[in-house]
């Protein structure tokens, strides 16, 4: 196989350690980002808690302590079609990586800019993507990060399968068995163009034969791998804000420098969980497993486990003594949910989950109070809501929401 593969968005949260994670494993890697992560930091007026460098110096870094180039190129996806198209003729990759998705959900939310631009960036970088693949005319397998967040999440008690439900169907008195893609249920803009993303890949799928993984997200958390803790130039970049960072890294920052967990109405919300590490495992074993010839379009759960929102609160609380603070729910979503998550396809292939341990919510409060001084605590508190109606809790309360 061409060992060449392109990352869309590999400057972010994800594509950054995704992209150094390929190289060291002898992938010829290119990066192609606008860098529009970093000029959302300065239109919220918060950077990431660490130090993250340009995408020059983290590449001279990596260049410098593994040898290894990994090539940039600086494009708006979403805007320049040809620019794509020249990009897989000239590179001929065997694998596209898609990263390049405004991805929280909170943003999202946040005003008809932000939903627009969601929708825009999102949808129209996911077409142009396919759209090229098919005029290059050269055989590309597309793997695309997409979220849990497109089942909805609801108290079923139902284990998700992974993207497709077998039903049974009445056909004149007869019951007939098929296989369906699972019923979306998309809780914002955000999660609503991962769903329409996923329509987008049946059809190409259907019409040309497209080779596509689907791989339907947990949230992230951790923020190091082993190949940015290299060298400090390397380093991850670390949300806590409001909008964009994850609820596990958000609690163990807001532990590390003594303001209370956030944890919005009864926290009841079961989420779906993945370490940065597995998720860039989970990249690796997407490239090298692809969909035969003619097959649909491959879907996997890249999840590890599921708790919720308030068993993370708690075991953060009794191992740093932080209190737990509750706050109106900025979401329009069920007070409480159950959620299971099938995600066998990846065990299969040899993924050996980093589950929730003590270890390594020590080592991201390590890194939340070495960087605490660049935190900007104004902006911990979430103040997106899903509503114009819906009114911004900066207070909270010492009990549950309902």
């Amino acid at each position: 196989m061409n060992k060449l593969v392109i990352i869309f968005g590999g400057d972010g949260f994800c594509g950054w350690p995704t992209s150094l994670y390929l190289s060291k494993q002898g992938y010829d890697v290119v990066i192609v980002d606008n860098l529009s992560r970093r000029k959302i930091d300065e239109e919220l007026g918060c950077k990431s808690l660490t130090p993250i460098q340009s995408i020059e110096n983290r590449i001279k870094a990596w260049k410098d302590v593994t040898g290894k180039i990994i090539h940039f190129e600086l494009e708006d996806i979403s805007q320049n079609y040809n620019a794509i198209l020249e990009l897989l003729k000239k590179f001929k990759p065997s694998a596209v990586v898609h990263f390049a998705e405004q991805r929280a959900a909170p943003y999202s939310m946040k005003s008809q800019f932000q939903k627009r631009y969601t929708i825009n960036n999102n949808i129209n970088a996911t077409h142009n993507i396919l759209c090229a693949i098919v005029d290059s005319g050269l055989d590309i397998h597309m793997i695309h990060l997409g979220s849990t967040g497109v089942y909805g999440y609801s108290s079923v008690g139902l284990e998700i399968p992974e993207g497709y439900l077998k039903v049974k169907v009445d056909v004149n008195g007869e019951y007939k068995q098929m296989e369906i893609p699972y019923p979306p249920h998309p809780g914002s803009i955000y999660h609503l163009t991962k769903t329409m993303d996923s329509l987008i890949f049946g059809y190409y799928n259907k019409n040309d034969n497209l080779c596509i993984t689907d791989l339907h997200q947990g949230i992230v958390w951790g923020t190091e791998t082993n190949e940015t803790s290299i060298d400090e130039r390397l380093i991850n970049r670390f949300d806590y804000d409001g909008d964009y960072g994850t609820v596990l890294n958000r609690f163990v920052m807001q532990a590390a420098i003594g303001h209370p967990i956030t944890v919005h109405g009864t926290g009841g919300q079961t989420r779906a969980f993945i370490h940065i590490k597995d998720t860039v495992k989970c990249i690796r074993l997407a490239i090298e497993n692809p969909p035969k010839k003619n097959d649909r379009v491959k879907i996997f759960n890249q999840t590890t486990e599921q708790h919720s929102v308030y068993e993370l609160a708690k075991k953060i609380s009794k191992l740093s003594g932080a209190k737990i603070r509750y706050f109106v729910n900025p979401r329009k979503e069920d007070r409480d949910n159950t959620l299971k998550v099938s995600s066998k396809s990846f065990l299969k292939l040899g993924l050996n989950p980093t589950k929730l341990n003590e270890g390594l919510m020590n080592e991201i409060h390590k890194i939340a109070s070495k960087y605490e001084n660049n935190c900007d605590k104004s902006k911990i508190i979430c103040n997106s809501v899903w509503k114009k109606d819906m009114i911004v809790d900066t207070i909270g309360s010492e009990t549950p929401i309902t």
